[in-house]
């Protein structure tokens, strides 16, 4: 999900459930990828710049999963946090028994919280929105 604001961390799981164990096998860790572009979405490719990005990966096992899984995620910036909990979630949606679940309790309240904040962004441009018109002028 872009444009990370604080939520409630929702903990999939039924109650009374031991939710998985994370291990972490590479970071997080921040460093540079270098961001190209083509010339008219489809000519030559050039290099527009470099970006910070953070990865993490983690190995889930324990708990409700069928099997210990992998996740891994790359995020733009510098919010390890950000990468670690992608990294977990990207592990949970792997496992099939979890997947319906996370994307019903985790994903799709993200989402309609994403739409909620998209819309009264929109709402608040449209009410800025000046409508301007041209006399055409005759030459003599």
């Amino acid at each position: 999900m872009r444009g990370r604001r604080p939520v409630s961390s929702p903990t999939p799981g039924a109650p009374g459930k031991r939710p998985p164990e994370i291990e972490a096998i590479r970071g997080p860790e921040a460093g540079l990828v270098m961001v190209r572009g083509r010339v008219g979405a489809g000519g030559d490719r050039f290099n527009l710049g470099e970006a910070t990005v953070t990865r993490a990966t983690v190995r889930l096992h324990g708990g409700p999963l069928a099997a210990a899984t992998v996740g891994s995620a790359y995020v733009l910036g510098t919010d390890f946090e950000h990468a670690w909990f992608a990294a977990a979630f990207d592990g949970l949606l792997a496992d099939e028994k979890l997947r319906a679940q996370v994307l019903n309790d985790v994903v799709a309240p993200l989402e309609r919280g994403q739409a909620s904040h998209d819309d009264a962004r929109q709402a608040e441009a449209r009410s800025t929105k000046v409508d301007f018109f041209t006399v055409a002028r005759e030459h003599v």
